[in-house]
């Protein structure tokens, strides 16, 4: 079975992204396979790399992107949701005349296409947050 995994939630507000993660972990170790991570709204701020986590908390941000960079999968930030809340990328902050990106390289911006892509190309889209 081919999953999406459209994340709302912003990493340490509730519990929604974490529980995302464990969920798209789960959906591998299952064998089944991931089309696309969709990050949206406040979720977004799951790609930041510029947040610094305390040393005794849970870097989730460090986890979402070993999860895309290990399986090669396609972890995808809303372009809109992103540059609203300062999170760009290269190409984006160049293009906005920003001193330099916020995003972690492991993400990719894309818009409410790819989303609507993803649950095309998916035997089920999983929203969290």
């Amino acid at each position: 079975m081919i999953f999406s995994i459209v994340v709302h939630a912003p990493p340490y507000s509730s519990e929604a992204a974490g529980t995302a993660l464990r969920f798209s972990e789960a959906v591998l170790r299952a064998g089944h396979g991931i089309y696309r991570i969709f990050f949206f709204a406040e979720g977004v701020h799951n790609a930041n790399r510029l947040t610094v986590v305390s040393r005794d908390a849970i870097n989730l941000q460090d986890q979402w992107r070993e999860l895309i960079r290990n399986h090669g999968l396609d972890g995808t930030v809303c372009v809109s949701s992103a540059i609203n809340r300062g999170i760009v990328d290269a190409e984006q902050a160049q293009r906005h005349e920003l001193d330099g990106s916020s995003m972690h390289p492991e993400f990719t911006i894309g818009g409410l296409g790819q989303l609507i892509d993803a649950s095309l190309n998916s035997d089920r889209t999983v929203s969290f947050g």
